[in-house]
């Protein structure tokens, strides 16, 4: 059984949701988005950050952590965003870490920099309420 989380960021404008939980597995998607819908002005080091705190609230909110995740896919807008992105990430994350795959895609959210797919392993599911 599946379970959407709710962490604060508002509903999706498509068909699909921040952050679903089934049976232990957080699976989500996030990008710099603000509690108002928009995307975080600033370059890639304030849209990474803005990104992986969300990451982190959604964990926290299915009752897991930042040392949960077991596999992050990175996309970029330019490769050239790599380093800056890296030194951010560095911050959140300690060994072991995450599996990673880092890509570069041509166009992501409208002035977004940044968006990462990530799995976390969070325990054994909770009943729907």
């Amino acid at each position: 059984m599946k379970k959407k989380i709710q962490f604060g960021l508002p509903d999706s404008k498509v068909p699909s949701d921040w952050a679903i939980e089934a049976d232990g597995i957080l699976y989500t998607v996030q990008w710099a988005c603000l509690p108002d819908g928009t995307c975080a002005k600033g370059g890639i080091a304030e849209q990474t950050k803005v990104t992986l705190d969300n990451l982190k609230r959604a964990l926290e909110a299915a009752g897991g952590s930042i040392d949960d995740v077991v596999q992050i896919q990175v996309y970029l807008t330019d490769a050239s965003n790599f380093k800056a992105m890296n030194e951010v990430y560095a911050g959140y994350f300690k060994s072991p870490y995450p599996n990673r795959a880092s890509l570069v895609a041509g166009n992501l959210i409208p002035g977004g920099l940044i968006e990462i797919v990530a799995q976390a392993h969070i325990g054994i599911s909770s009943p729907i309420d």
